[in-house]
């Protein structure tokens, strides 16, 4: 196999398992699941690229809408860090590590051929955020946008695969299919359809690209 799709959910991955050269696992919710079940499937059987795929929220100023795609320049676990009164402290700041005895902040680095999937299956590319709670409100996704510039998507899962890749030495990507802007939360407006439709178009591009020349 060349590459590994880890999906939260069973409905992601029924939209997905059918794509030649990738195995399909689901992880369950959350950067935690989706980290152990990263490091379990590369233990099992090595590969080319791990790809965190799914749907997500679109931030403000992302300029996409549901049934729109976005492509990770860096992946982040945005709540990985310490509050100070108003002031979000990230790792590097307080000096501390994801990772021991070496620097490593709550920012992954993506597949150095992310922007070419981007370009291949007309997707945002910018920076995909990890939460472990889904932002619920205007003004949450606001405060989010400002402290992470071009902000583009919202998931659970991404910084929990591109952990356990950046351990296995494996390069990744997080592609989301846009299902409904980052805030308050209304279910009726949701569009799953076009963002599961959207995210097997990313994963494809990303396929394409890593069987292409180099």
């Amino acid at each position: 196999m060349h590459a590994l799709i880890v999906v939260a959910t069973l409905p992601e991955a029924e939209r997905l398992q059918d794509l030649p050269g990738a195995r399909v696992v689901v992880s369950g919710v959350g950067p935690v699941a989706a980290a152990l079940a990263t490091a379990q499937a590369l233990a099992q059987a090595p590969a080319e690229l791990v790809i965190s795929a799914g749907i997500g929220g679109a931030y403000p100023g992302a300029g996409l809408a549901p049934g729109e795609l976005a492509v990770s320049s860096v992946i982040v676990q945005a709540d990985l860090g310490a509050w100070d009164g108003p002031a979000f402290l990230p790792l590097d700041t307080l000096g501390l590590s994801v990772r021991p005895g070496v620097p490593q902040g709550a920012q992954f680095a993506v597949w150095n051929r992310a922007a070419q999937v981007a370009q291949a299956a007309g997707a945002g590319f910018g920076p995909a955020l990890t939460l472990c709670s889904v932002t619920g409100s205007a003004q949450g996704a606001q405060a989010l946008a400002e402290r992470f510039p071009g902000a583009l998507c919202e998931g659970m899962e991404g910084a929990g695969v591109a952990h356990a890749a950046l351990l296995a030495g494996v390069p990744a990507l997080e592609v989301r299919g846009i299902s409904n802007p980052v805030g308050p939360r209304d279910r009726t407006a949701w569009q799953v359809g076009p963002a599961l439709a959207a995210t097997r178009r990313g994963v494809q591009a990303a396929l394409a690209v890593l069987a292409g020349p180099g």
